[in-house]
């Protein structure tokens, strides 16, 4: 199969998907591989990397998604890459359909077979190629809450774990998956007053006996949400519903009760964001400010920290992606439960039915083109 590499370009998006090693791997196993020149230099990883296992370099993006059978990338094609998408394509990236309809709509019209990273799904529930970028992500919202506490930034001018005979911040972290225990985990590594909230009592009983005796969990619910908010620092926001886009559970008119000079970090911000006025943001501009409430929510924020991020993105990713280039994305479907459930959309249908329903479209089932 011909399996190509793009460049990322969103701004400041500097990981790529597919490491030298995975290059290798797929040229030993008969496969093409073309990566677009530069491709992998963002995460630390030369042309001449690739080249040496057999790897070619395509010197531009439309050389690479003209070769391509099998394109992979880290994040969503962009407006500008649209029209280099063609029927009878796959794509295997993070997609986020449910919170952008003309991504969804210029994707259906492309006629491409989108395989989406986030809906990839175990049997257990668990999302193998989410967990990565969501550990990464949960820890980076602390060292970001962090930083933009500082009052230069506009924050409340405290240091998250205070110091002798000054208390540490209240941190408030909703949601208690993957982003949200381990943003519990380092907040309360640096010593701050950590509550994280969830709807699952199972999991705040799990959290409870596994987190330090400065973490402390609560039932959300839109009553304790408001409590919460009120005497807190930094919010972070960890929501996430499979495929969907994510709940509102700061509204506009709750910043007014929120301290002036705190942060919400919202790492929901893929799906839309958990609070209401949300609205992505990018490593060069991550900012803004509204009723004197620190908005960060940059939509990439793994792409700060790239050669992590690529390496454990692609640790996980690289086994569903050899199961495409070996067997071809129709029988590796019908083979593998988990990779069924990341079919979003194929010859200008979505099969994924929180996407259709984010959009009040039809669903069809992946069954029917497999």
């Amino acid at each position: 199969m011909k399996i190509g590499v793009p460049k990322e370009i969103k701004t400041n998006e500097n990981r790529v998907a597919l490491v030298p090693s995975g290059a290798a791997a797929l040229v030993a196993a008969g496969h093409s591989v073309w990566v677009e020149n530069g491709a992998g230099l963002g995460s630390g990883f030369g042309n001449e990397e690739y080249t040496k296992v057999g790897a070619q370099i395509a010197p531009d993006a439309d050389s690479t998604w003209a070769a391509a059978e099998l394109i992979i990338k880290v994040k969503e094609p962009i407006k500008v890459e649209w029209p280099r998408i063609r029927a009878g394509q796959t794509l295997f990236t993070y997609f986020h359909f449910a919170a952008d309809r003309e991504l969804t709509e210029a994707h259906l019209a492309s006629g491409a077979t989108c395989i989406a990273y986030e809906t990839v799904t175990l049997p257990s529930r668990e999302l193998p190629l989410l967990t990565p970028m969501s550990e990464v992500a949960g820890r980076m919202a602390v060292h970001e809450g962090a930083k933009y506490l500082e009052k230069l930034y506009g924050g409340r001018g405290l240091l998250l774990g205070g110091v002798p005979g000054v208390l540490p911040a209240q941190v408030v972290v909703l949601g208690g998956g993957v982003v949200g225990s381990n943003s519990a985990r380092l907040a309360a590594g640096l010593g701050a007053r950590v509550t994280i909230l969830d709807v699952s009592l199972e999991r705040l009983r799990y959290l409870d006996e596994v987190m330090p005796a400065n973490v402390q969990t609560l039932f959300s619910n839109r009553h304790n949400i408001l409590e919460q908010i009120a005497t807190a620092d930094l919010v972070i926001g960890g929501v996430l519903i499979h495929g969907a886009a994510a709940p509102k559970l700061i509204r506009r008119e709750d910043l007014k009760t929120m301290r002036t000079g705190s942060v919400i970090v919202d790492v929901a911000v893929d799906q839309g964001g958990c609070v209401e006025t949300t609205r992505p943001t990018t490593h060069q501009d991550p900012v803004y400010i509204i009723d004197g409430v620190v908005h960060y929510a940059v939509a990439n924020m793994p792409g700060g920290v790239p050669n992590t991020s690529t390496l454990a993105l692609t640790n996980a990713t690289f086994p569903y992606l050899q199961q495409l280039a070996n067997k071809g994305w129709k029988q590796a479907l019908r083979d593998s439960e988990a990779l069924r459930q990341g079919l979003n959309v194929v010859d200008g249908k979505i099969t994924y039915r929180a996407v259709a329903d984010a959009f009040g479209m039809s669903c069809s089932t992946s069954e029917n083109f497999l």
